[in-house]
């Protein structure tokens, strides 16, 4: 036989029947759970979305009109931004006449802020 056709044998050792792993078929993140995360993680996967969460983190709170500027981005452009990410749950919008004010929701700034990088605050606590 050439050495190329050659085979290393692995030796199959016997398990003991009560040390065995526990099965593949369950993973610990379950489908709805995965689903869900995946959702979120999609609202996050933008860079106008993460710039605009980091505008909000900075300032506490802006208009619609006064997010224009800073991302450089059409009045229906950060409306679309805004309502990905109010249906994430990562920001609150408050109307107040023909504007509306962003802030970042309460249930969902830690992640926010661990996906801007000034998550070293959420990771010390």
């Amino acid at each position: 036989m050439s050495s190329t056709s050659q085979r290393r044998r692995i030796p199959v050792v016997a398990a003991d029947a009560g040390a065995c792993e526990p099965t593949y078929a369950e993973a610990p993140l379950g489908e709805a759970a995965a689903a869900e995360r995946a959702r979120l993680l999609a609202a996050l996967a933008d860079p106008v979305r993460l710039r605009l969460l980091s505008i909000l983190e900075a300032r506490g709170a802006a208009c619609s009109c006064d997010l224009e500027v800073p991302l450089a981005k059409s009045q229906p452009t950060v409306s679309h931004h805004t309502r990905v990410l109010a249906e994430a749950g990562f920001v609150v919008g408050e109307r107040r006449g023909r504007w509306t004010w962003w802030r970042l929701s309460e249930e969902h700034a830690d992640v926010v802020r661990l996906a801007l990088g000034s998550g070293d605050r959420v990771l010390a606590r």
